[in-house]
């Protein structure tokens, strides 16, 4: 019998496709680890067993058929609780849409289901995507935080409840999970992702990404989930539907990278410190350090103005209708959020532009930018989802970046490297991680 969890799930999809193996066979086996794992990890809102393996059997009986398959056919796929499903609640992380559905799917939702795609359940988000965290625990550690607001989507790939999932990023929400669960996240370059039916926390700043345990992996569903969307004016037309094929590729040149020291840097935990330093040797034929460019210093204020103004101007409603019913951090975002004036938020708009600009030449003559993904391992305790601090400036400035689980902190817990590429260059840049991905193992 096939082990499903030793496959990669670009292995698995062409084995479903093949009728080497069934989807029902694949739900239940994935359902088996929710028996084992969901009730310490509780990184489900959502999971109906039932209707999973009725989906899974119309699958199943369609590919009997002969007619085309779509690349995902018969995969099950877990998403963020922010993304609209009119079959499924949509809470949202918060008590003012509780037991609610959307009256349409989301254009993800739409998009993975064309693909084939089955949505197998609804993950845990932080409060309306912001800061304050849900129920879900790190699987590598039950006393530790996932990280947030995608923490149910990086928890159910880091206990194989799932083969992958969707989550978001506004701040560091893709990235620092996956980093602090082990596994792969992956956040586009702003608008390659359509958010229409989502949860809408900052115009300017929200990211779709998603999560796996490989470059290739995430590569598999990114590239059917990227495509223009009238609904989302920030989409683009963008040709992905080769980004696989082009991640598996050797790059024609060997890598080269730049590594910024920040301010940060004195915050890291000095195991989490030295394992990174250890890797920044490995790899010191294809990375030059270099000082922070000034203006990066300017970056996490107006991050911040964007990011707070737009919680106040989405949620207010929720505000004023009972605002004992929000947590005091989102609370304390949407208060700051009415206090910034239009001059600070267009200049944060302006600047943002203005800083691409002045940073986009640096990948004329280097591959990407490596960084910590996170501040160090899952912090201890659950009352705090994590610092931003590494992921901020990527998401400011729109840039494609990604987790990859290479390295190893404190108490042997997972460190991830965040590898960041130029703006729309998103083909390339995974066909990088992926060579890093490789070469890091081999080493």
């Amino acid at each position: 019998m096939i082990n499903i969890f030793s496959l990669s799930t670009n292995e698995l999809v062409a084995q479903l496709r093949e009728g080497q193996i069934s989807s029902v066979e694949v739900c239940k086996a994935y359902l088996g680890r929710v028996e084992k794992f969901e009730k310490d990890v509780k990184a489900w809102t959502f999971l109906d067993k039932k209707i999973l393996l009725e989906k899974a059997e119309e699958a199943d009986e369609y590919r009997k058929t002969g007619k085309p398959l779509g690349p995902l056919h018969g995969l099950p796929i877990a998403v963020k609780d922010i993304f609209g499903t009119y079959d499924m609640p949509t809470e949202c992380g918060t008590v003012f849409r509780k037991k609610m559905s959307a009256s349409q799917d989301s254009e993800v939702v739409n998009l993975l289901k064309n693909a084939g795609a089955i949505i197998m359940g609804k993950t845990v988000t932080a409060e309306l995507a912001y800061i304050h965290p849900g129920k879900t625990t790190n699987p590598h550690d039950y006393s530790r935080t996932p990280g947030g607001s995608s923490s149910g989507s990086a928890a159910v790939i880091a206990s194989q409840m799932a083969p992958l999932s969707i989550g978001s990023q506004t701040g560091g929400s893709i990235v620092r999970p996956a980093s602090y669960c082990g596994v792969v996240g992956y956040k586009p370059s702003y608008g390659l992702i359509s958010r229409s039916g989502a949860l809408k926390t900052s115009e300017k700043l929200d990211t779709i990404g998603v999560f796996g345990k490989s470059v290739e992996d995430v590569a598999l569903l990114a590239k059917s989930l990227i495509k223009k969307d009238l609904y989302d004016p920030a989409t683009i037309h963008f040709a992905a539907d080769n980004m696989l094929e082009v991640c598996k590729q050797e790059p024609i040149f060997e890598p080269k990278f730049i590594f910024y020291k920040t301010d940060k840097w004195k915050d890291i935990h000095k195991d989490s410190r030295d394992a990174f330093e250890f890797f920044i040797k490995k790899f010191k034929k294809n990375i030059e350090i270099f000082d922070t460019p000034s203006y990066f210093k300017d970056i996490p204020k107006h991050h911040q103005i964007i990011h707070e103004t737009d919680l106040a101007n989405n949620f207010q409603a929720y505000y004023k209708k009972d605002k004992k019913k929000l947590s005091k951090e989102i609370k304390g975002a949407i208060e700051s959020g009415l206090k910034h004036s239009a001059y600070d938020y267009a200049n944060a708009i302006d600047f943002m532009k203005q800083s691409y600009e002045s940073f986009k030449e640096v990948f004329e003559d280097y591959h990407g930018i490596i960084s910590p993904s996170a501040s160090g391992v899952a912090d201890k305790g659950l009352k705090s989802t994590g610092s931003a601090d590494f992921q901020k400036t990527w998401t400011y400035l729109g840039l494609p970046t990604i987790s990859l689980p290479l390295l190893t902190g404190e108490n042997n817990l997972p460190l991830g490297i965040q590898l960041t590429g130029n703006k729309l260059d998103d083909l390339r840049f995974l066909s990088i991680a992926n060579w890093l991905e490789k070469n890091c193992k081999d080493e």
